[in-house]
C-alpha cells in the first residue's frame, strides 16, 4: 500500500508523493500530520517535505507548460489530472488577471493545479512563479499537517473533515483575489488619467 511505502519513507515518501499528485495533496498532507502525531517524523521535517514536495508538483506543470506548449499538455495532460476544461478555465483566468493570480487560484479546488500550466505557457518569469508558489504551498501544507495531527488515525477522512474548511480558504482566495484586481484597476485607471 501506498501509504506504508510512506511510513518507511517518511520525508521523502511525502515529498515523492505530493509531487506525482497521484493522491490529493490533502490527503498526504493529512497523512504526513499523523506521522508526526506518531513521532515518526518532526512537524518541521514534515512541513520542509510538504513545502519541497508541493513546488515540485507545480514546477512540473510549469516546465510542461513553459516547454511544451498548450497542444503538448491538450494531448498528455489527463496523465497528471489536467483536462482540457481546466486549462482552458485556468488560462482565461491567467490571462485576464496576470500573475498575481497564481498565489490566489492555490487555494480554489479546480485552479490550484491547472495554474501553474499556463504560467509556464506565458513564460511567466521562473522566480517570481517559484516565490508565489511558495507563498502558498505553506499556509496549505501548515493547516493539512496540523489537521492530520488533530486526527491522528483518522486522516484517510481528511476530505470530509476539511470540507467546512475549504470554504474559508476559498474567502480568503477570493478576498485576496479581489484585492488584487482592484490594486492592479485602480493602477490601470490611474496611468489612463496620464
Amino acid at each position: 500500500m501506498f501509504t506504508t511505502w510512506i511510513l518507511k519513507n517518511c520525508f521523502l515518501g511525502i515529498i515523492f508523493a505530493l509531487s506525482i499528485e497521484v493522491i490529493p495533496s490533502e490527503i498526504v498532507l493529512a497523512f504526513a500530520g499523523f506521522l508526526v502525531a506518531r513521532g515518526d517524523i518532526s512537524f518541521f521535517m514534515a512541513l520542509l517535505a510538504a513545502i519541497i514536495g508541493g513546488i515540485l508538483s507545480q514546477l512540473i506543470l510549469y516546465i510542461l507548460g513553459y516547454f511544451g506548449g498548450r497542444s503538448f499538455l491538450e494531448r498528455y495532460g489527463k496523465f497528471l489530472f489536467i483536462h482540457k476544461k481546466h486549462l482552458v478555465l485556468a488560462e482565461k483566468w491567467f490571462r485576464n488577471y496576470g500573475t498575481g493570480f497564481v498565489f490566489g487560484a492555490r487555494f480554489i479546488p479546480i485552479l490550484r493545479h491547472a495554474i501553474s500550466v499556463p504560467a509556464g505557457i506565458a513564460k511567466m518569469p521562473f522566480f517570481k512563479f517559484l516565490f508565489l508558489t511558495t507563498a502558498a504551498v505553506i499556509p496549505w501544507s501548515v493547516f493539512f499537517i496540523y489537521l492530520g495531527m488533530k486526527i491522528k488515525s483518522n486522516w484517510y477522512e481528511i476530505e470530509d473533515i476539511a470540507r467546512p474548511y475549504l470554504l474559508f480558504f476559498c474567502i480568503f482566495a477570493g478576498i485576496l483575489l479581489i484585492s488584487y484586481f482592484l490594486v492592479k484597476d485602480f493602477k490601470k485607471s490611474k496611468q489612463g488619467k496620464y
